[in-house]
């Protein structure tokens, strides 16, 4: 669906949003499906028998995905941001500790009438942030030394106004949902060295003397189990790869509207562009897991190989959609930028024009 202002894009991601977690149940089942066939391959005496087997097993199994799913949201639920903390390294800082970036944070939710959000700093000097929490309460935005060090006010302005936009539209909640729901799809890898032993297991079915009409019914019962297990396996990793796919779909989407947030928060998509080269000129943080990767503002190493497998857009189709929608300027890439001391607070620019027809025009 084609979006002609910020609030119908607004709507259309979140919509597009909606069908991609519709998708995870999906597989869900999907997975309980290939639980159904591991259990059943043994005992199988056929192929259709072994399907129809394992259709009957899913309510036994499909209870017991949902509690290991429970249990998995509970603790993400719980613990987020204190494994968040330990992953990064990040701390909280106060107001007498960075008046600069609090300052810039706290004149942001001032005008949109937001509680201010706990604020962190990596002591890294990479350049980049990330949003985390799992609701407006539990906001926080988390930065790097670097990002401080090598961005201006309204460039760090625009940056926290990215941030401050995840929070307000749920994103850190919804990656967390993502997550554990590829978490749990993910056990297949599990399954698979596993299923070695029922592989292996399945082959001595044929083997022993017997009578040849014995030895006739056991080897199709060892085919059928074969079959079984791997249709099972070729399910696991399908849904794997495409509970990859789903997630990672969501976090593209949510860059893109986080950007036009930040454009709707500061009017001035200049500042927003100068921070996203200053940032890519030095954003790797290669030691994070990919779950917090996918959380960061810019991660180059997210963004290579295939494009359903990225967890960010290019940076340069973000720039372009800064530049076709809210008739931003772009300075182009930065060589190589020196960590260096803020530099001091600059006169805002008048926000560029937006363009007719794009998501930031009439806003109201």
């Amino acid at each position: 669906m084609r979006a002609f202002g910020l609030k119908t894009w607004i709507w259309n991601n979140g919509w597009k949003t909606g069908l991609l977690l519709a998708g995870f149940p999906v597989l869900l089942a999907l997975i309980c499906f290939a639980f159904g066939l591991l259990l059943v391959a043994g005992e199988a005496h056929s192929f259709r028998q072994g399907l129809r087997d394992a259709v009957r097993i899913i309510p036994v199994v499909l209870p017991v995905v949902l509690v290991v799913t429970a249990i998995w949201f509970g603790i993400a639920w719980a613990w987020n941001q204190r494994i968040l903390d330990f992953l990064t390294g990040a701390r909280p800082v106060t107001r007498q500790q960075e008046p600069r970036l609090w300052n810039a944070l706290e004149t942001l939710c001032i005008s949109r009438g937001l509680g201010m959000p706990r604020l962190a700093v990596i002591e890294q000097p990479a350049r980049n942030a990330f949003a985390s929490g799992l609701s407006r309460a539990t906001g926080a935005v988390t930065v790097t030394r670097g990002l401080l060090d090598a961005l201006d006010d309204r460039e760090l302005s625009a940056v926290l106004a990215h941030e401050l936009t995840h929070i307000r539209n749920g994103d850190a909640r919804l990656a967390v949902v993502a997550a554990v729901f590829a978490g749990v799809v993910a056990l297949p890898e599990e399954i698979i060295v596993r299923a070695g032993n029922v592989f292996g297991n399945t082959g001595t079915m044929t083997t022993g003397r017997s009578s040849s009409r014995s030895s006739s019914k056991d080897s199709g019962k060892g085919g059928a189990a074969i079959l079984l297990v791997l249709l099972s396996l070729a399910i696991m990793l399908l849904t794997w790869a495409l509970a990859l796919g789903l997630r990672f779909a969501l976090s593209r989407n949510r860059e893109f509207l986080a950007d036009a947030g930040a454009v709707e928060l500061t009017q001035d998509p200049d500042a927003l562009i100068s921070a996203l080269r200053k940032v890519a000129a030095r954003s790797e943080m290669p030691r994070l897991p990919s779950q917090v990767q996918a959380m960061l503002l810019d991660s180059p190493g997210e963004t290579l190989g295939k494009k359903w497998l990225a967890t960010h857009p290019p940076l340069d189709e973000r720039i372009g959609a800064l530049i076709r929608y809210a008739g931003g300027r772009d300075p182009g890439p930065v060589s190589v930028l020196e960590a260096a001391p803020a530099a001091p607070a600059e006169a805002p620019m008048p926000a560029a024009a937006p363009v007719p027809g794009s998501p930031w025009w009439r806003q109201s």
